[in-house]
């Protein structure tokens, strides 16, 4: 017996899929990362001006699942690509609503974006299933990046620097450790488009999967035991982040590996920023999924960022 992937109301116009109004939920307000508390911890990122602690990116995925489901059907559960550039954080109480447009006749490549009440863009990107034989959004705008001049805090980071291959899995309680203190039952009592197909065999695989926003919780799990050698302790946040299914979907209390490589360097007036290319191996040793991650660090938050500035590079930025 296979279950409906999903009950969202869904809004269709002529152009467009577009999902409810929601309020995610803050589950990383004791998220410790680099021996301190993140951008996701109030008192931490009011320091960096914001208003209080973010929700994380890629709890945004799940808005656009059950869009992917309806427009893709099993297609998006096996094959589908969620690529996002984060414009502005989201916080806990805000509603935020995401949309994706109906791609051309024979393409299977469409734009997605996510706003506030206000207007406020979100996040905006591209959603794809299988090979559209278009460029993702990311994949873009890694052409148009700019590239980090005069590092500090990445000074010691290379492109194409790669991480030992690691084991992960994601089991219904288990806690995801420091990186993410809580488990996918947690989780899965909060999310904002919950699935029976995320807790049940009652779907097309015959086994609980794992919703696109955890894949992010599951190929970052074990990051922190081969770190890149970044200077800190200094505060990151994701700034842009693609998740692509290749031999979908990924399983609850499945065996995987991952490896990760350093695939370009940006910088901006406060930032900067590794991209790093995250690929994920069944058993077999077969690439089922992979990350695109651009962790920017602020550079504000590495307390002695001035001074090694100019021990570096002789005078103030």
């Amino acid at each position: 017996m296979t279950a409906q992937a999903f009950d969202t109301e869904i809004t269709e116009t002529d152009s467009a899929l577009i999902g409810p109004w929601r309020q995610p939920r803050q589950m990383l307000q004791a998220q410790v990362y680099d021996a301190h508390a993140s951008i996701h911890d109030d008192a931490t990122a009011q320091k960096l001006g914001f208003k209080g602690g973010t929700i994380e990116g890629p709890t945004h995925f799940s808005q656009f699942a059950p869009l992917g489901a309806r427009l893709w059907g099993r297609a998006w559960f096996e094959t589908g690509c969620l690529s996002a550039h984060y414009r502005n954080a989201c916080f806990e109480g805000e509603e935020v609503q995401g949309s994706l447009s109906k791609p051309l006749a024979g393409t299977s490549h469409c734009q997605i974006q996510m706003v506030k009440r206000d207007g406020t863009e979100v996040l905006r990107g591209s959603a794809s299933v299988g090979d559209p034989q278009v460029a993702t959004a990311l994949e873009t705008r890694l052409i148009e990046l700019k590239p980090l001049v005069d590092p500090v805090i990445l000074r010691d980071v290379k492109v194409a620097q790669s991480s030992k291959r690691q084991a992960v899995r994601m089991g219904l309680d288990q806690n995801m450790g420091d990186l993410y203190p809580f488990s996918l039952r947690q989780k899965l009592a909060v999310i904002t488009e919950n699935s029976p197909y995320y807790s049940s065999p009652e779907n097309p695989w015959g086994r609980a999967i794992i919703p696109m926003e955890m894949l992010s919780v599951l190929f970052q799990y074990r990051a922190k035991d081969d770190p890149l050698p970044t200077r800190g302790p200094a505060v990151g946040l994701f700034a842009d982040q693609e998740i692509r299914l290749i031999k979908g979907p990924l399983f609850v209390d499945e065996e995987y590996e991952v490896e990760r490589e350093v695939v370009a360097l940006s910088g901006s007036r406060r930032t900067e920023s590794a991209w790093v290319k995250t690929r994920v191996f069944d058993k077999a040793g077969t690439v089922v999924a992979t990350m695109l991650l651009n962790m920017a660090t602020i550079k504000d938050s590495y307390a002695p960022y001035e001074a090694e500035y100019r021990k570096l590079y002789g005078s103030a930025r």
